[in-house]
């Protein structure tokens, strides 16, 4: 049965619909691995494996009954903590937010009736507010690949189930990097789709009385061990659903295979004002500089923006989260809508610069992060932000890939940028590096 845990969901999906294997079957294998090794990693929080247990059951029987299964059908996972999904203890990692909802979200909703089998929640800080993932509720999650540290945050517990083996996919949600921190800590993929690609709808619900404040920043996505399953399940998710009216109609189109002659892309270490580590930087030059051998333009090059703007992302961050709260400190004048329509105007216009720079390049690739994954005592959290936050300011997406280990053995990956509704795109040029075996895929953890 090891085999079977890191299988790719869609294969195993395959397996299920020719009933090589049986959905209760699957899930009960689960059980027994996220049993034995999940208290020592807390990577899956609020688990109700008797509620999938019942789900998988009515997911043989509809298979039985000749139904169409789903391209998900009977895959057991989990979604980030803050993703509503009716039954299941959701907490932000915090009590203020601790409650169990009566009905799924849409991101959910979409995977269930793609067939997935969802038991548990995935860990997170307080309020996805840190680069690690721990909380006083459910406790610390560990990485697989060293548990005295961090598996990131605050998409961190689903970064380190999908490096374990305890589920072969995951969605979650990225405010300044945690879509791509977790999966460059632990050794696995994760996408951050464009700003409105996936709605919100019950994802972080608002207390009573205060209005949905993740309208803007915040981008969805799904975590994988690899890019074909990455792509299935963004299929899955993305598009209106006619209740988070910001996200429009734009479809996803068709993959193609890319080669690397083909591609224009840019590539720096670091960006202005962050110190990232020579390991860091050192697997984003041999890329590009292998990219290169193998045909493709590559060039250092970034936009001409002002990089202090990025500070801007935490100040609508803060309004935002902050405006309901007379306790939040929060500056007067970021309570009032004058502040607010200045502060869209300056996204703008960093958001221009980017497109600008985009059309003469497929992508930008840099380090997910200034380090690998760092020590729970360590404050070495500060200053990841400095890679993050400018794609969540004006609204990429972004991939991050595993690349290579540090002189620890600690996983490297590299960040792919694109401009707006390239999802795709980065898909096939990260495929396009792996293909050309500059970009190794995924590897499992020792001992796991």
């Amino acid at each position: 049965m090891d085999e079977l845990f890191y299988l790719p969901a869609r294969e195993l999906a395959e397996r299920l619909r020719r009933r090589e294997l049986t959905a209760v079957q699957v899930l009960d294998a689960y059980a027994g691995r996220i049993e034995r090794l999940n208290p020592s990693l807390v990577a899956i929080v609020a688990a109700d494996l008797g509620q999938a247990r019942r789900a998988a059951a009515e997911a043989d029987r509809r298979l039985a009954r000749g139904e169409e299964a789903g391209p998900l059908h009977g895959v057991p996972m989990v979604v980030k903590d803050g993703h509503d999904v009716a039954g299941l203890r959701t907490t932000l990692g915090t009590e203020l937010y601790d409650r169990v909802p009566d009905r799924d979200g849409t991101v959910a909703a979409r995977l269930r009736a793609a067939g997935a089998i969802l038991l548990g929640h995935s860990n997170v800080p307080p309020l996805l507010a840190q680069y690690r993932s721990e909380n006083a509720i459910f406790g610390r999650s560990d990485n697989p690949w060293d548990s005295d540290r961090t598996p990131g945050g605050s998409s961190g517990g689903g970064a380190a189930a999908l490096a374990a083996g305890l589920t072969p996919i995951e969605v979650g949600s990225d405010y300044g990097g945690s879509l791509r921190l977790p999966p460059h800590f632990c050794g696995v993929y994760g996408l951050m789709a464009t700003e409105h690609r996936v709605p919100a709808t019950g994802f972080w619900r608002p207390l009573e009385g205060r209005a949905r404040h993740t309208r803007i920043l915040m981008s969805f996505g799904p975590m994988a061990r690899d890019l074909g399953d990455l792509e299935l399940v963004l299929r899955v998710i993305a598009g209106p659903d006619g209740r988070d009216g910001a996200v429009p109609p734009v479809p996803l189109r068709e993959r193609r295979r890319r080669t690397l002659p083909e591609l224009r892309l840019a590539a720096v270490p670091e960006l202005p004002g962050a110190s990232v580590a020579a390991s860091l930087r050192a697997e984003v030059e041999r890329v590009a500089a292998r990219a290169s051998d193998a045909g493709a333009r590559v060039e250092e090059r970034l936009p001409g923006v002002d990089w202090d703007e990025q500070r801007l992302s935490g100040e609508l961050m803060g309004a935002a989260i902050g405006v309901f709260d007379p306790d939040a400190v929060l500056p007067d004048a970021h309570r009032g809508l004058a502040w607010y329509l200045r502060a869209l105007d300056r996204r703008d216009r960093f958001t221009a610069a980017w497109h600008d720079f985009f059309t003469g390049y497929d992508a930008l690739i840099l380090a997910p992060g200034t380090t690998t994954a760092f020590r729970h005592d360590s404050d070495d959290d500060e200053g990841q932000d400095r890679q993050l936050v400018f794609a969540n300011l004006a609204g990429l997406p972004a991939l991050t890939a595993p690349a290579g280990r540090d002189e620890a053995g600690l996983p490297i990956g590299v960040q792919i940028v694109g401009p707006p509704w390239s999802e795709i795109r980065l898909i096939e040029i990260a495929a396009a590096l792996e293909e050309a075996g500059i970009l190794p895929g995924f590897a499992r953890p020792p001992g796991y």
